[in-house]
């Protein structure tokens, strides 16, 4: 059985799993992939925020903390937004359930979207690009991570469990739909290239700041041989765009 995006979140088992992953202390999305995100914000205070593929929504409360006004997070796995609601509980913050194709996206309404790994698990990227374009306000920026293309590009090195010490690049350049083995499921995500996402973004006429890779910074591990295996393949691929 096939997975399409946020539908396997909603596997109780599958979920469980997940979220004790997701919340370990040496998490790569602790480590690396959130503290880019933060410096790529810079300054919050003052501003609404959307957050496409919001999941439980902690990080909402954490940017609701550094004084954003608005937080609007969009997710479509029922599970997650069960653990958003209990987060944002008498925080400025709401959660919708939606999925980001039937999102109804409000023209020049926030100041800053984000996304956390989700963007991966999208079809017709070009589209959802277009639409946050449409949704930002003046000067307003799209930050946003995925799934790095060297990790998406073949599954042949990808496991449902273990440590991986080896990876394999393959396909590169065969965009598109992958399936694959993640925490015993069959998870269907796309495949895009670099070149691919830059392209997306301009075409819905974003300008392109900053790209980042994740390079581990040795200082957040507690693992000398954790870090020496972070230090081989780029985890993440994050952008920074102004409208």
């Amino acid at each position: 059985m096939e997975y399409n995006g946020v539908s396997a979140y909603n596997d109780e088992k599958f979920f469980k799993d997940y979220m004790s992953r997701r919340n370990r202390v040496e998490s790569p999305n602790n480590m690396i992939e959130k503290p880019i995100m933060l410096e790529l914000m810079s300054d919050v205070k003052g501003k609404t925020v959307l957050d496409l593929g919001c999941g439980d929504a902690q990080f909402g409360v954490e940017l609701l903390q550094k004084g954003c006004i608005l937080y609007d997070g969009v997710e479509g796995s029922e599970n997650m937004v069960k653990e958003a609601t209990k987060h944002l509980n008498e925080k400025k913050g709401n959660v919708y359930l939606s999925s980001m194709e039937a999102w109804n996206f409000p023209k020049e309404h926030y100041d800053l979207v984000v996304s956390r790994l989700a963007l991966h698990y999208i079809a017709d990227l070009k589209s959802i690009f277009m639409e946050i374009h449409k949704s930002l306000a003046s000067n307003g920026k799209f930050i946003f991570s995925v799934q790095h293309p060297v990790l998406t590009s073949s599954i042949k090195s990808a496991a449902a469990s273990a440590t991986k010490s080896d990876w394999i690049v393959d396909d590169y350049f065969y965009s598109g739909k992958r399936v694959e083995p993640w925490i015993d499921k069959n998870v269907v995500k796309y495949h895009r290239t670099v070149e691919e996402y830059f392209q997306f973004l301009k075409l819905a006429g974003f300008k392109i700041n900053d790209i980042r890779e994740g390079k581990p910074k040795v200082e957040k591990f507690s693992s000398e041989s954790e870090y020496q295996r972070r230090m081989r393949i780029p985890l993440f691929l994050i952008f920074s765009c102004d409208k």
